[in-house]
């Protein structure tokens, strides 16, 4: 269950972050849930990036040790 859930906190993260780094690519004016950010857009394609690769290895490592859980 606990791997479940991390799983899909990771996939969530990747989702957002990856929704939002394309829109903000496509309109660079976009600028969606980080628009409090300051830094512009490098600041903030930069955290919508981050937030794809750090959702990818979440949701990689909750689906390895789940798998070696057996579950």
């Amino acid at each position: 269950m606990k791997y479940g859930l991390y799983q899909a906190l990771g996939m969530a993260l990747l989702v957002i972050g990856a929704q939002g780094a394309i829109r903000q690519l496509v309109d660079h004016d976009n600028v969606g849930l980080l628009g409090w950010l300051p830094g512009g857009f490098a600041a903030s394609i930069t955290v919508y990036v981050l937030a794809v690769v750090i959702g990818a290895i979440i949701a990689g490592r909750a689906n390895d040790a789940r798998k070696a859980a057996g579950g």
